[in-house]
């Protein structure tokens, strides 16, 4: 079978089943977590492995970050989770597996679906059939966003072990076998006896605020990471120590710089339309940043919906028509700058000159692109890198009619709100 110029020769069920043996069937000897999504995979990832550990399990985040599976496998010091992070190229191999070698995982989640991929895959349908892959032989606990029916909808259609449960988060009021926020308290009403009447505080809106995790799309990857760890046994006091020490990786949501009033956020890690529309919605009215390789994904109900509440936009890369197109057409009242190419090295400075010359006191600029960096940029943190470097050259030159300081990336984000 050949895919997108790959080679792809199916393993014989004999051969899986003897580097299974070989490897003491390493689905036997650990519990497996698998983690899969448009957005929010990586996050979700660390945050699970660090309440696993705080919870007193070893446990190793791996897959496309972390440890990798075999090194895992192989510790001579065992682990008692793997917590495994999916791409839907991954699971596209995972689902032509005999059943000898299917992942048989502890608990699964698929944090949300949009359009991503589709030049790969083929079609948007084909890639939701790759990511619902992610529940298949779950033992335990079938995780879905009750803001998402396609994750539902998955969990409803997976052929699962029989015994595993289906358990929602969200952001509103959980109900029995559910994790959400009641008056600013996370609370877990699944891994309680009692779920039908009474539920666990797990932290509070407030707390995640001190530590810049309460935007609302990092509070829902919050709640999902829970659901995983108390499927596992961990407690709500070892989730609430997790969560005080818990800090993004870089490029997502960090708020690089405030100088003469206006906060400038790198959320770079933003590289398709749903992650871009979280981003907006943590920050209504921003001077939005977006546009670079698009992947095949059409932005106008992007555009058309919360890229309506921009205040104004820096259009940025090589092909920059279709963007300007969807503004023109479902955003007409929404100022547009434009950055025409150059040289990498001056298109950040650009972007920041026409971002400040129009920023005013209490404006965010937001750089959530919505669109791979490879037109450009060697990669999302490069394009994050130069971005932020470009907001502190012009802070250091005195740009800004206010002179203010640089605070570090730890500053508040917009509240969960429920």
């Amino acid at each position: 079978m050949e895919r997108a110029g790959e080679r792809w020769v199916q393993p014989r069920k004999e051969r899986t089943a003897r580097l299974l043996e070989l490897m003491d069937d390493p689905q036997k000897t650990y519990r497996v977590v698998h983690l899969t999504g448009t957005n929010g995979k990586t996050t979700t990832t660390q945050l699970t492995a660090t309440m696993l550990v705080a919870g007193g399990l070893r446990a190793a985040p791996c897959g496309n970050i972390g440890v990798p599976v075999l090194d895992a496998v192989r510790d001579p010091g065992g682990f008692d989770v793997l917590v495994v992070e999916l791409s839907s190229h991954q699971l596209w191999y995972l689902g032509l597996s005999d059943p000898a070698g299917q992942p048989v995982p502890w608990a699964a989640t698929c944090l949300n679906l949009a359009d991503d991929h589709l030049v790969w895959h083929g079609s948007a349908e084909a890639y939701r059939e790759a990511k619902a892959l992610v529940y298949r032989n779950t033992r335990v606990a079938c995780v879905y966003n009750r803001a998402d029916e396609a994750t539902q909808r998955m969990v409803e259609d997976a052929d699962v072990i029989e015994g595993a449960r289906a358990i929602g988060f969200g952001l509103g009021i959980p109900g029995p076998s559910d994790l959400g926020v009641v008056e600013g308290i996370l609370a877990d009403r699944a891994f309680l006896d009692d779920r039908r009447n009474s539920a666990l505080e797990l932290t509070t809106v407030a707390d995640l605020a001190a530590h810049g995790l309460n935007a609302p799309h990092i509070v829902q990857n919050i709640l999902a990471a829970a659901a995983l760890s108390r499927s596992l046994g961990t407690e709500p006091a070892a989730i609430k120590t997790a969560l005080d020490g818990f800090r993004l990786d870089a490029h997502r949501i960090e708020v690089i710089a405030r100088a003469g009033g206006v906060t400038w956020v790198d959320d770079s890690k933003a590289t398709n339309p749903h992650a871009a529309q979280s981003s907006l919605q943590a920050f209504p009215g921003a001077i939005w940043i977006v546009g670079g390789d698009l992947k095949g994904v059409d932005l106008s109900d992007l555009v058309a919906g919360a890229g309506a509440t921009a205040r104004a936009a820096v259009v940025i890369g090589v092909d920059r028509d279709h963007v300007l197109e969807a503004f023109a057409r479902h955003a007409p009242a929404v100022q547009v700058l434009e950055v025409v190419p150059g040289d990498t090295e001056e298109v950040m400075t650009r972007v920041v000159e026409l971002a400040a010359g129009i920023a005013q006191e209490g404006d965010t600029v937001l750089l959530a692109p919505a669109a791979a960096s490879f037109d450009q940029f060697a990669s999302y943190a490069d394009r994050g890198h130069r971005f932020a470097e470009a907001v502190r050259e012009w802070i250091d030159q005195g740009r800004s009619s206010d002179q203010g300081s640089t605070d570090d990336a730890g500053g508040t984000t917009p509240d969960a709100g429920a």
